[in-house]
C-alpha cells in the first residue's frame, strides 16, 4: 500500500472521531489535524486544539490513537498537540459548518476582521437579525447569541483567526 493511500484511510478514520462535545462534527472538520507521519506501522498524528486550555484533549488523544489503530496495518498510533501553530476558525471544513448548524451552533462568521464586532445568522431560521446576548458560552470557543426573528438562543463558534497585525511593517 502506497502511503498516499495510507493517509487517505488515516484521514478517512479521523472524519470519524468527534469531538467529545460536538457530536457529529469530527475532529478533522473543525481542522485540528495538522500533520500525520507515517513510519513502517507507526502512525504519528500532530493536532492543534481549538484552546489551548480545552479540557477535552485527552478524549480527543485517546479517541484519535484508538481510531487510526483500528487500520489492519496499523501497530501503533501517538497523538500529540502542537502548540507552536495556532488554530483558527479558517480551518473549520464545510461540512464541519454544516454540522456545527446541525447541533444549532452557528459557525463563525466569514470575513471577520480582528477586533471588530461580528454576529452570525441564526442556525435554525437563518435570519441576520441576531444579537450577542453573552459572549462568553459554554466552552472557551462558543459565545450565546439570541434570534430577534424565531426567538431561540443560541450558540456560535467565535471567530478566531491569525493576528497578522504583526507581520505588517
Amino acid at each position: 500500500m502506497t502511503q498516499v493511500k495510507q493517509e487517505e484511510e488515516i484521514l478517512d478514520v479521523l472524519k470519524t472521531v468527534d469531538d467529545p462535545e460536538l457530536t457529529n462534527v469530527s475532529v478533522y472538520d473543525l481542522g485540528m489535524v495538522h500533520s500525520i507521519l507515517i513510519s513502517e506501522k507507526d502512525v504519528y498524528v500532530t493536532m492543534v486544539p481549538t484552546f489551548a486550555g480545552c479540557p477535552a484533549l485527552d478524549f480527543i488523544e485517546r479517541d484519535v490513537k484508538l481510531a487510526v489503530e483500528t487500520l489492519p496495518w496499523v501497530e501503533r498510533c501517538e497523538v500529540t498537540f502542537s502548540f507552536e501553530q495556532q488554530w483558527t476558525t479558517d480551518d473549520i471544513t464545510e461540512q464541519g459548518k454544516i454540522q456545527l448548524k446541525k447541533l444549532g451552533i452557528s459557525p463563525p462568521p466569514e470575513n471577520y476582521t480582528i477586533g471588530t464586532e461580528w454576529t452570525v445568522a441564526c442556525p435554525y431560521c437563518e435570519s441576520n437579525y441576531t444579537s450577542m446576548e453573552n459572549v462568553f458560552g459554554p466552552t472557551a470557543c462558543r459565545s450565546i447569541l439570541y434570534c430577534l426573528d424565531c426567538r431561540n438562543p443560541f450558540e456560535a463558534m467565535k471567530p478566531v483567526l491569525k493576528d497578522t497585525s504583526e507581520l505588517i511593517s
